[in-house]
């Protein structure tokens, strides 16, 4: 069966959400052709090719981005089955995403994705091909698949090449990047985070030899760099552990970062001297904010004393981190916002956060955790679903903090689209939070010598 799997946005690399679900389709026997949204143009003749189209939604944006292109693929081919698959399918209970889906599979989509081609051809032959699926009045109800799955290599060779995708600028210079993943889900239930909502908890192992053979596959094309995309890479420790040495050992001079939550960063301060002679470069962390109240409620497992240790510890490795933040929640105070910048300066981290880190609000997509537990605040702050944005719209109980994100948010993207330095910005961004605080004249932390330039970065700024 002819099958186009569609990617819209994967954090600037390579779509590995497409590349493996196209190597499950080629061995299923299947025609399969990728087309990556964010470097490539829609193409009607591809449209006019599948018989069938799956878009890859593995975050928020990619999403809204998706449902954007269905829309398209609808218009010109109403009668063409369409997919969406991956960590956000749960959002196609949405009315406008189920305007233009058939099916919606989540968790570990592959097996899944091959079922629902296999049934489309066997209805092709039965006389009926280019047939949605019979719709009904409400959305599609997402499929959930948490079984165990064997992973082949993903068919990277049905995509862009490398040098086209985010670089890793280190000492003056930019390094293609490879991205693989290792697990699958999260252990963890941090409330606002979209994992637990498909896994619950689970967590699902990729064979290290699949993944080796992955990052192999990836060197050949020229990556000089590895980012370990898992939620958090430190879920099986000695799974990591063990693909991270088997790497440096067929790849010395290979480099890498991960994701880690701020208690394994703790927890399991015995590996980073192994992982930093590795070539472990950074580490991405969620420290959100700093104030432990909205903490606890986000059930994020850390507190503000946590994330200054956890930079001290990589730090004492020569391992740089980046921290990703949630500054504006409805439980959110100007204050909140000045102390996570004085955090940023005090520590020396203007360099490693990307500006856009600054102006980020919390999404509340139907199903997130954060809906289920009473909480005042959140009660008061609700207001209805933005079918566009996919997600429920809130107002902070104090207008000046709307105010804020609104003004730091148009900052940054104004900055980003004109190329400025991350130093610049964070100058830019703080004093418009003291001028919004009503301190304009406030004495500011001086900006440490170092904190700015030349820490290890991808040329791809990170949201979700």
């Amino acid at each position: 069966m002819r099958t186009l799997l569609v990617s819209t946005y994967e954090l600037g690399h390579q779509p590995l959400h497409v590349a493996s679900p196209a190597a499950a389709l080629l061995a299923a026997g299947h025609e399969v052709r990728c087309l990556d949204l964010s470097l490539e143009p829609w193409g009607s003749e591809l449209v006019d090719w599948a018989e069938a189209v799956a878009f890859s939604v593995p975050m928020h944006t990619a999403m809204r981005l998706a449902a954007v292109a269905a829309r398209q693929v609808r218009r010109r081919r109403p009668k063409l089955p369409i997919c969406v698959y991956g960590l956000y399918a749960p959002v196609a209970r949405d009315a406008e995403i189920a305007a233009v889906a058939d099916r919606a599979i989540a968790g570990e989509y592959e097996p899944a994705l091959v079922d629902w081609f296999g049934e489309l051809e066997e209805r092709g032959r039965d006389g009926t091909p280019d047939a949605p699926e019979e719709r009904t009045a409400g959305p599609p109800a997402p499929t959930l698949h948490l079984g165990r799955t064997e992973f082949g290599i993903p068919a990277r060779h049905l995509l862009p090449p490398l040098e086209r995708y985010a670089h890793l600028v280190l000492d003056g210079e930019e390094r293609p990047v490879g991205y693989v993943e290792a697990t699958h889900g999260c252990r963890h239930r941090c409330r606002h985070c979209p994992l637990p909502v498909v896994y619950d908890g689970a967590l699902r192992v990729v064979a290290r030899n699949t993944v080796l053979a992955d990052v192999e596959a990836l060197v050949a094309m020229g990556a000089r760099h590895i980012t370990f995309g898992d939620a958090d890479f430190l879920n099986g420790p000695g799974h990591a552990l063990r693909i991270v040495r088997a790497m440096h050992e067929r790849f010395p001079d290979l480099t890498f970062d991960c994701t880690v939550k701020v208690e394994h960063v703790l927890d399991h301060a015995h590996l980073w001297p192994e992982l930093a002679a590795s070539g472990c470069l950074f580490v991405v962390t969620a420290i959100e904010t700093l104030n432990d109240e909205i903490l606890a409620r986000l059930d994020k497992g850390h507190n503000a004393a946590d994330a200054a240790d956890a930079v001290a510890l990589l730090r004492e490795h020569r391992i740089e981190p980046r921290p990703t933040f949630l500054p504006f929640t409805p439980w959110t105070r100007i204050d909140d916002v000045l102390e996570l910048l004085e955090f940023v300066v005090e520590y020396e981290l203007v360099g490693n956060v990307d500006p856009v880190q600054l102006s980020l609000r919390l999404l509340l997509p139907q199903g997130s955790l954060l809906l289920e537990r009473p909480d005042p605040i959140l009660a008061g702050a609700l207001g209805p679903y933005d079918q566009e944005r996919l997600t429920y719209t809130w107002s902070s109980p104090d207008p000046m903090v709307d105010l804020l994100q609104a003004r730091l948010a148009e900052l940054v993207e104004r900055s980003a689209a004109d190329g400025d330095r991350p130093g610049l910005t964070f100058e830019r961004v703080r004093a418009a939070v003291l001028e919004v605080s009503g301190r304009p004249d406030a004495v500011e932390l001086a900006m440490p010598s170092g904190s700015v330039e030349g820490r290890p970065r991808m040329t791809e700024p990170w949201f979700c």
